[in-house]
């Protein structure tokens, strides 16, 4: 309705032009930021890169480059962990993972969790490491994924069964996060500062989504980019998408 009095729009010369102030338009009735009008001749869709099908052994040295992990001074564990691996991607080498890894930080103190890196990640990775920080039963509810497209509804529960041992629930664990910390890293962040579990310190996150298309208009090269699934947490009722998620310590 606000569009279709505005009839100027109609006498706007340049492809661009009329893709900016569509999305002003847009932004302002909406008032979601992440909603876009853009004119793109040359758009080639962005295919998320599939994991080599290499062997286990050879797959963990590729993940091993965006894993850090260190032990510091009063037996307090670092873990710098730059993707969210997904189930997948976790049935195939989980075991060396918690081999080489996770067993070297299950005798630390305390631990900081690093993902002031994390900007991608798996939705299905979620449950796992919110569980690793939390007991085995009850079964916690914590997080809800709304999809648009199927108009379902799927509840994220923590796990009654994991690799390895858990970290437990009583030993400090410290996340840092940054305005770089984007979409599925800011759930597990917000996920375990809802359960109270963790303590949030840096900067406040980048405030992404669960998920974002492009979805190409008719037969022009026009996209608009529209986020299609979110993130509602049954503990707060709230979400980290769009405002991000606010520090504990700033």
């Amino acid at each position: 309705e606000a569009a279709s009095s505005n009839t100027e729009v109609l006498n706007v010369p340049d492809s661009e032009s009329l893709a900016n102030i569509l999305t002003s338009g847009v932004q302002t009735t909406v008032s979601d930021p992440r909603l876009m009008v853009s004119f793109e001749p040359k758009y080639v869709p962005v295919v998320p890169p599939k994991m080599p099908p290499l062997p286990p052994e050879q797959l963990v040295a590729v993940l091993q480059t965006s894993i850090k992990l260190d032990i510091l001074e009063g037996n307090i564990g670092y873990l710098r962990i730059d993707h969210i691996l997904g189930e997948e991607v976790a049935d195939k080498v989980g075991p060396l993972l918690v081999d080489l890894v996770w067993n070297k930080i299950l005798p630390t103190s305390a631990l900081i969790f690093d993902l002031r890196y994390t900007g991608s990640g798996d939705i299905s990775g979620v449950p796992y490491i919110v569980s690793y920080f939390i007991e085995a039963e009850p079964l916690i509810h914590i997080d809800s994924i709304y999809d648009r497209p199927s108009n379902t509804t799927t509840k994220l529960f923590s796990m009654s069964a994991l690799l390895g041992d858990r970290y437990g629930n009583t030993k400090p664990l410290i996340i840092l996060t940054s305005k770089n910390t984007n979409g599925i890293a800011e759930d597990v962040a917000y996920c375990l500062q809802s359960l109270k579990r963790a303590t949030i310190v840096g900067e406040k996150t980048a405030g992404g989504s669960v998920k974002v298309n492009k979805i190409k208009v008719g037969d022009t090269d026009f996209y608009v980019t529209v986020p299609t699934a979110k993130s509602i947490n049954p503990i707060t009722g709230s979400t980290w998408e769009v405002t991000g998620v606010t520090p504990d310590v700033t």
